[in-house]
């Protein structure tokens, strides 16, 4: 394989992003990337030197850094010391996880929420994380299907629990925009895991869950 190129700064603030905008008329954030960018512009019949493109290829190489942060996170980076001895035996949810993700296979950008369930044996985590667990698969060239299975497994394999339930709802820009061109469409992905895919009766109290208002 092919050695993987080094960052060149850290954009962020821990793990969230600071700014995309130049320092000044002067900086290079990443000079190959930036030069990419610039040839694109170019392409289309662009003149990257105008004023409203001048710093385009800096801004989208910033971007692009932060939509793919992913790679250089990892699950047990983000949970850390999160995980807490617990005697609960009830089902948690977190509803709602807004989510952010380019299709790899157009690199547009799909988006939605995630919906993550959990049955706990002994260990709880911090409702944050599992947020972060998503971000960590969601900033990555994905495909919705594959994002969903990794966040089950990497909550079964950090928490160990008795089982997890992962459900994804998006809006695809590549089949808004451009192809089939359907605005209104949405694609829904799931993957159980342990007592969640095992018992219909677990399954059904947390598909019931996402239906309340």
């Amino acid at each position: 394989m092919p050695e993987q190129k080094q960052r060149p700064r850290i954009i962020s603030r821990g793990h969230y992003a600071d700014t995309f905008e130049p320092d000044s008329d002067e900086e290079v954030y990443d000079a190959d990337t930036e030069s990419l960018v610039r040839a694109l512009l170019q392409q289309v019949g662009e003149n990257p030197d105008r004023e409203g493109l001048k710093r385009t290829p800096l801004r989208v190489a910033k971007a692009m850094d932060f939509l793919t942060s992913g790679y250089g996170m990892s699950v047990d980076e983000v949970v850390r010391n999160a995980i807490f001895s617990e005697n609960c035996k009830e089902m948690i949810v977190v509803r709602n996880i807004e989510l952010y993700s380019l299709c790899e296979h157009h690199m547009l950008p799909f988006f939605g929420h995630a919906h993550v369930g959990y049955l706990p044996n002994g260990r709880v985590v911090g409702l944050s994380k599992i947020a972060r667990v998503v971000d960590v698969f969601a900033r990555r060239l994905q495909v919705q299907e594959r994002l969903t299975q990794q966040v089950a497994d990497a909550l079964m394999e950090t928490l160990a629990p008795f089982g997890v339930a992962v459900v994804i709802e998006a809006s695809h820009i590549c089949m808004m925009m451009r192809g089939v061109q359907k605005q209104n469409s949405t694609t829904v992905s799931s993957a159980m895991r342990g007592t969640f895919e095992e018992d219909a009766r677990t399954r059904s109290e947390f598909m019931a869950f996402l239906r309340r208002e």
